[in-house]
């Protein structure tokens, strides 16, 4: 079997400077702006959880349902969040699938450092559109990742259409 490797994917892990417990969680703190601030890139809003781009995107649309209690494990999610993460799951597949049109989905999460989470102090679960040969050498060989859209056009739209469909 051949091998390839992303070592960009280990310098972002390896980015993150292990947080202090005086110093905020980025998604405590990005909670708290309004939607509609271009400082923030939460798309969507709920009772217990909210829907956010991920700045470090595996692609564009690159999604992140977060629940608003700081919590690290998800056996710390109670019934009444899990169900709301599930729903904007389902919500957030609607939305990119309106707005993009992609050919599938990743959603999962990454649960601890050595689970590949880049924020293992407060549990997120990702939803990735995917498209057939969105994959190339550029990660592997260059170092980098080829995003083809803007982060803030791909929230104002996202926030429009979860508005429209939520």
């Amino acid at each position: 079997m051949d091998k390839l490797w992303s070592p960009w994917r280990s310098n972002y892990i390896q980015s993150f400077k292990h947080k202090s417990d005086n110093e905020e969680c980025v998604f405590c703190s990005v909670q708290q702006l309004d939607i509609n601030n271009d400082e923030s890139l939460v798309v969507y809003k709920s009772d217990l959880c909210f829907v956010m781009l991920n700045l470090y995107p595996y692609n564009s649309g690159h999604l992140m349902i977060i629940p608003y209690r700081h919590i690290s494990d998800i056996e710390e999610i109670t019934k009444e969040e899990f169900a709301e993460i599930t729903k904007l799951i389902t919500l957030s597949k609607k939305a990119l699938t309106d707005l993009m049109k992609p050919q599938g989905f990743n959603i999962g999460a990454n649960i601890g450092k050595a689970a590949g989470a880049g924020i293992d102090q407060h549990i997120h679960f990702h939803i990735l559109p995917r498209w057939i040969g969105d994959t190339n050498f550029m990660p592997t060989i260059g170092e980098v990742k080829v995003i083809s859209q803007d982060l803030l056009e791909t929230k104002k739209e996202l926030v429009k259409v979860f508005a429209e469909i939520g």
